[in-house]
């Protein structure tokens, strides 16, 4: 099966209504104004990366395709706005035909980026291009946090296998999405089905503490298990007493036990006793995975703990203390009239408190050193220095409104960790810090 195929999983007619009324009422004006079919540019960045961050992910770039194809104003969602009486009956005539034919460029998801990193660019009439602003913000903003959270929390961990399990800690759609995201930026599996059934991520689980507790005694809920699930399953061990649990889930299942799971104590200390007695048990190839309220702090901090696996929740669906990426979606080029020959003149907004932009439509390219690491994201308008030519980072998504760029999640994963490993050693660090490479800007002509 296809999972591109399956559509999104929301209980909508369609993403149209994914958005803040104000895009439909700019919108109304636009049309009214004659202005609506000014060809345009919009771009997605962030002015700054969360605070004490060294570098971003791109992440929610495939569902972001979806929700652009899935932009559609039925007969519902069209009698919702007449009957709200949102917009005018001319406004809602252009509706119903709404098709975006525009072009879309963006980094490949998995990409890292940067401040003033030119993320997405959006291309077509001020129209088809206003309508998107909320859809495609919800999404990277999103995704990209999650993204960022799990790299972070992949390079704390090394080697070592992460388990995405923040279903029942946020929103059930935003926990697919999270469990996405999580994948892109590193994790191994996910607990959550409809994560695997939407997007193919490999799926684990085994049991929680209720299942020993329906049990008389604890050895009945292992022996239990192993009888349904093998000897190769994971056993809970933190239900009443540690170590008399790891005695009786060896005496169990014997030495070929898979995992013993702890979720609870001194991690760092339980971990240690539970290797030893293992070991001890005869059981040296039973791994140890560890759960309970962890992030990349206390991922790093267990890094010298005979710990084969890790599993995340809460800190994971939230990123880790910063849920958004405050990325923003700024119109920074448009035409002079709705001649489709107009040259695109720049636009930027000019304020204070830091919510300036750069106008122009932007290429990007990182620069690399003699060894072959990054050394500075390069932001520009106009034509490209020919030495960045080969390391442009925008690539097409959308051509004429047709997506030409879906790829299965594996190569955003791999990306990933190819971008990441293409950054200097303190990008890894977990210590507040500037961004790893510096944003610099190269003016020129806006381009048409």
């Amino acid at each position: 099966m296809d999972v591109a195929d399956l559509g999104l999983p929301v209980d909508v007619p369609s993403t149209a209504l994914f958005t803040d009324q104000y895009e439909l009422t700019m919108l109304q004006a636009a049309l009214k104004a004659g202005t609506a079919e000014r060809r345009s540019v919009f771009e997605v960045f962030t002015r700054r990366l969360p605070e004490g961050r060294r570098y971003g992910v791109v992440a929610g770039t495939g569902r972001v395709l979806d929700a652009v194809e899935n932009f559609r104003f039925d007969t519902d969602v069209l009698d919702f706005l007449a009957e709200r009486n949102i917009v005018d009956g001319p406004t809602l005539e252009w509706l119903a035909g709404y098709r975006f034919s525009g072009d879309i460029w963006g980094y490949p998801e998995g990409e890292v980026y940067f401040p003033g990193s030119p993320i997405m660019r959006v291309e077509g009439s001020f129209a088809e291009c206003v309508l998107l602003e909320t859809v495609i913000l919800s999404i990277l903003n999103h995704d990209s946090a999650i993204a960022a959270a799990a790299s972070r929390m992949s390079s704390a961990a090394g080697d070592r296998p992460l388990i995405e399990m923040g279903a029942r800690r946020t929103h059930e759609l935003a926990a697919v999405a999270a469990s996405r995201a999580a994948y892109v930026g590193g994790f191994a599996t996910t607990s959550d089905l409809a994560a695997g059934f939407r997007y193919g991520i490999p799926t684990v689980g085994t049991s929680a503490h209720a299942f020993t507790l329906l049990h008389d005694h604890e050895r009945d809920a292992f022996r239990a298990q192993v009888d349904s699930l093998g000897r190769g399953t994971t056993l809970l061990v933190d239900t009443y007493d540690v170590a008399e649990a790891v005695r009786t889930a060896v005496e169990v299942a014997g030495p070929e036990l898979g995992a013993v799971r702890i979720d609870s104590g001194d991690l760092l200390l339980v971990a240690h006793q539970v290797r030893r007695q293992l070991d001890e048990l005869g059981a040296a190839h039973t791994r140890i995975t560890v759960t309970s309220d962890l992030d990349e702090y206390a991922i790093a901090s267990l890094a010298a703990a005979p710990v084969d696996a890790y599993g995340v929740g809460t800190q994971l669906v939230t990123g880790s203390g910063h849920p958004t990426c405050s990325m923003v979606y700024k119109l920074v080029a448009r035409a002079e009239s709705a001649d489709p020959k107009a040259p695109l003149v720049p636009v930027a907004k000019k304020s204070t408190g830091g919510k300036t932009s750069v106008g122009g439509r932007k290429w990007a390219a990182r620069r690399l050193d003699a060894d072959g690491v990054a050394e500075a994201e390069v932001v520009g308008t106009g034509e490209i220095p020919a030495g960045l030519v080969d390391r442009q980072l925008l690539v097409e998504l959308v051509k004429s409104g047709e997506v030409v760029a879906r790829e299965p999640l594996d190569a955003a994963r791999a990306r990933h960790q190819a971008a990441r490993a293409n950054l200097p050693l303190s990008a890894t660090q977990l210590s507040r810090g500037e961004p790893v490479i510096p944003t610099e800007y190269v003016q020129g002509r806006s381009g048409s």
